[in-house]
């Protein structure tokens, strides 16, 4: 049986999706090699992958709308076509496992594409779509997504130690435990001093 045509709406959202996934994607890919360049000092190449990662987004925005309007004369659709794109959209952000990066980058693509008369919540994501409450990740061997860390002043070096530790690194730190003293010294130090600047203001 043929596949049917998808809508003009549809067919803007699932543009919209391929977009992110594809920056989400590439962006992860030059991230997982960060801790193998941190463990071998390949410092330059570290900077060139901060590099690249800032402008990952900006290229992917570009592609997308490009293909928007090649494809889809995204900018000359009627505003209930749009409309019905961002609901598309949140039912194909359904098991995203980033569903609020997604909504930025659909509210960065559209900003380029519509007239700023139609920038109000009909259009964009102004509160997430999607709860990343309850998201887990079931990929096979899948690690947390993130960790949080509450430093007491009495304990922020030994925080500071845990975080780094908690990264595996496969490198042995020579003086772990002092330089983490010297972090919390100049932190402390650059907040002391900040405030003291704030109250001038």
């Amino acid at each position: 049986m043929p596949r049917s045509t998808p809508t003009p709406s549809l067919a803007i959202a699932q543009t919209l999706h391929a977009g992110f996934n594809k920056h989400y994607r590439l962006f992860r890919e030059a991230s997982s090699h960060a801790k193998l360049r941190f463990e071998t000092a390949d410092w330059l190449a570290q900077q060139q992958a901060q590099r690249d990662r800032i402008a990952f987004y900006d290229t992917r925005v570009r592609e997308t709308v490009a293909v928007l309007e090649t494809k889809h004369q995204a900018s000359k659709q009627p505003v209930d076509v749009w409309a019905q794109a961002k609901l598309q959209y949140i039912g194909l952000l359904t098991h995203h496992l980033q569903p609020e990066l997604a909504e930025t980058f659909f509210n960065s693509v559209t900003c380029k594409i519509l007239h700023r008369s139609y920038f109000h919540n009909d259009f964009l994501f102004v509160r997430p779509a999607v709860s990343t409450d309850y998201i887990e990740n079931d990929e096979p061997a899948s690690k947390p997504t993130y960790r949080v860390y509450y430093p007491a002043p009495a304990s922020f070096a030994k925080t500071i130690v845990r975080l780094i530790n908690n990264f595996q690194l496969a490198v042995n730190f020579a003086h772990l435990d002092d330089d983490a003293l010297r972090v919390e010294q100049v932190f402390l130090a650059a907040l002391k001093e900040a405030s003291a600047n704030h109250r001038r203001i």
